[in-house]
């Protein structure tokens, strides 16, 4: 899989993720058929176009202990990421450090490795509630 075929395939399966859910990046690299690249699904989703349709749910998005990731100093892409899940509904808490964090198991979309068909006929199916291979966040 070239650049553009991973970014194509992280767009389309960050597509799926409903509103009001988060998944890791992990978990998105598992789905693309690509578990060791769950930082190259971040950095796909920073090269991301604001002008892109249809849209991506960038926000959707987290780090696998349920931290929204920092985006540098001097930026503010975490705070406009908890902004955008929180004005969908999802609940962000302050950690013990100060870093915002969101519960997996309360808004979590782990859909299984193979239900998902990346380029084609697009399926996938919610995993029942703790039947998930991702850390939980507390």
């Amino acid at each position: 899989m070239d650049s553009a075929e991973f970014h194509a395939a992280v767009y389309e399966v960050v597509r799926l993720i409903p509103p009001c859910r988060v998944t890791s990046y992990g978990h998105i690299a598992k789905l693309i058929g690509m578990p060791r690249h769950s930082r190259h699904v971040g950095q796909a989703l920073k090269l991301l176009s604001p002008e892109v349709n249809p849209p991506v749910p960038w926000h959707r998005v987290i780090g696998s202990s349920g931290m929204i990731s920092s985006r540098g100093p001097g930026t503010q892409g975490a705070q406009r990421q908890m902004d955008a899940l929180v004005a969908e509904g999802v609940e962000v808490t302050d950690g013990q450090n100060g870093d915002m964090r969101v519960n997996f198991r309360q808004w979590g979309w782990f859909p299984e490795v193979g239900t998902i068909e990346v380029g084609r006929g697009v399926v996938a199916q919610d995993v029942p509630e703790g039947d998930n291979d991702e850390p939980q966040s507390q």
